[in-house]
């Protein structure tokens, strides 16, 4: 079953700092539910990793590789392919992820666009339930992505506001 799906989200950063940080996949991983990041290539750019969604009464963990496709960043664009198999189950699951980062009033605006394709038990009935839920794991995401960046700055601003002497 493939499926299209649209989602965006704000980060209340400069699109140029927003770049960064989504790249960094290892501290940014924690912030969407149900995902691990496993491994990570030595150049960065391939991810093993599982993730656990519930979807309707189903829970499900894939295993499997994500890889950055495309890294634009003078177009601010990010390109990701991504696919596993359910760790219980003949499902499996493949995505294409493309992200676009565009200033905002609040900071920056992530848009993203994904081709998923899913087999097994999840197609049988996750058409009518996979928008909603790839919208609430967004949400999910952005919220504690947030509060990710919002830590950072307090420990930026903490850490120029109150150098360390020698003593």
């Amino acid at each position: 079953m493939a499926i299209e799906l649209d989602n965006s989200f704000t980060v209340p950063v400069p699109p140029e700092k927003a770049w960064d940080v989504l790249l960094d996949v290892e501290r940014i991983a924690p912030c969407m539910p149900g995902a691990s990041v496993l491994s990570i290539s030595d150049d960065g750019n391939e991810i093993e990793g599982q993730v656990k969604v519930k979807l309707g009464p189903l829970s499900l963990t894939y295993k499997g590789t994500a890889k950055f496709t495309e890294k634009d960043e003078a177009n601010r664009t990010i390109a990701i392919e991504a696919s596993g198999k359910e760790t219980r189950g003949a499902g499996t699951a493949s995505a294409n992820v493309q992200a676009v980062l565009k200033p905002d009033d609040a900071g920056t605006l992530v848009s993203i666009h994904t081709s998923l394709n899913v087999t097994g038990r999840p197609a049988q009935f996750g058409r009518s339930l996979l928008p909603e839920v790839s919208g609430k794991l967004i949400a999910q995401f952005a919220s504690n992505l947030e509060a990710l960046i919002a830590s950072d700055n307090a420990t930026a601003t903490e850490e120029t506001a109150t150098p360390e002497s020698d003593g």
